[in-house]
């Protein structure tokens, strides 16, 4: 995949870094009181996908860090239904901290660069020059950014017992970074086993769900794929969940929702901080079980059940009061109505 100019909106100044990571900050931590509150996780669900947000803000606020002052490059918001960072941006924070070492190697002492900044900004009275400043900021990014915490194209959960009155007795879980829309998905699964450690089968599982679920595909079609691949795990319920497109002034999307926040945005009817998250989930139940094979390689498989999508649109009262006027139709196909969150105030 090319990324163009043309695919992304550029980020290119320190007040709109602060920005946008205070928005997708303050955003993402709505959305984990309201899932909630809405009750569309189990508490178990929920505590896992809040580690995943947890890992996307680290990168975010890393990516904050590493472009603040740079002059030469600046961060990219991907321009397909998505308003989080292009894809390209995760691999690069993955790559550059493979070199970690090599680049430290070449920084400056920390100590000279604190010293000729007080005497800039004490003895000279003088600005910091941006340059400077940079090298600065690279010596924080490259001190204090863990790679193991950077949202990756995919990362892999533990598994765990599932809680009493789930569907299966094993549950696991995890996130991966679509490539083609740019946007961060977390799954779910539960399973049983056959043998008597599932620590023995782990491996396998996990090379399973990483070659079969790094991608976004029909959930009943995936389902499928991990029960056949894994003669020993029956899987029972699979959960997926969409976490965009987030509306905001960054986004350029064709997105109904985008244009109407954008428009109201431009009309000066909506602050510039005004947004809108949309959220999807699907699931799909096993119905039954049916044996698949020949007479000495028999192999029991799921009949699973139709995917069930829902669709939820988060946003403050009046971005909601804006798209009840604008956008009726989106609004009408809905699993509930949009779920109020609370206002996001930025000094700008």
């Amino acid at each position: 995949m090319i990324v163009t100019p043309l695919d992304s909106a550029v980020l290119d100044s320190k007040e709109q870094y602060v920005f946008y990571h205070k928005m997708v900050d303050f955003v993402l931590k709505e959305l984990i009181v309201n899932i909630q509150k809405q009750n569309l996780c189990s508490s178990q669900e929920l505590v896992i996908f809040k580690q995943y947000t947890d890992l996307l803000l680290y990168s975010i606020e890393a990516m904050r860090v590493k472009y603040m002052y740079d002059e030469d490059d600046n961060m990219k918001i991907d321009l397909t239904e998505s308003g989080f960072p292009n894809y390209l941006e995760f691999r690069y924070l993955y790559n550059d901290l493979e070199l970690k070492n090599e680049y430290i190697s070449k920084l400056e002492n920390i100590e000279d660069l604190k010293e000729e900044f007080l005497d800039t900004l004490l003895r000279k009275k003088q600005h910091v020059k941006r340059r400077r400043l940079f090298q600065a900021s690279s010596i924080v990014y490259y001190n204090s950014v863990n790679q193991q915490y950077i949202f990756n194209r995919f990362v892999q959960g533990k598994i765990l017992e599932a809680p009493e009155n789930s569907p299966a007795e094993f549950l696991t879980s995890w996130s991966f970074y679509d490539v083609t829309d740019n946007r961060p998905y977390v799954c779910f699964i539960y399973f049983n086993y056959e043998g008597k450690r599932i620590n023995d089968y782990k491996e396998k599982l996990y090379a399973v769900l990483r070659e079969s679920g790094d991608r976004n595909m029909a959930l009943d079609t995936l389902a499928y794929n991990i029960d056949r691949k894994l003669p020993d795990i029956h899987p029972k319920y699979v959960k997926r969940i969409d976490l965009g497109p987030l509306h905001n002034v960054f986004a350029k999307d064709e997105n109904l929702i985008t244009h109407a926040i954008l428009e109201g945005i431009a009309k000066k009817e909506i602050p510039l901080e005004s947004y809108a998250l949309s959220f999807k989930t699907d699931e799909v139940f096993s119905g039954g079980s049916f044996k698949e094979g020949g007479f000495f390689s028999k192999q029991i498989l799921q009949k699973w059940n139709d995917v069930e999508h829902r669709k939820y649109v988060f946003a403050p009262h009046r971005i909601i009061q804006l798209l009840h006027n604008k956008t009726p139709e989106v609004l009408n196909k809905l699993a509930k109505e949009p779920i109020q969150t609370s206002d996001l105030k930025i000094d700008i």
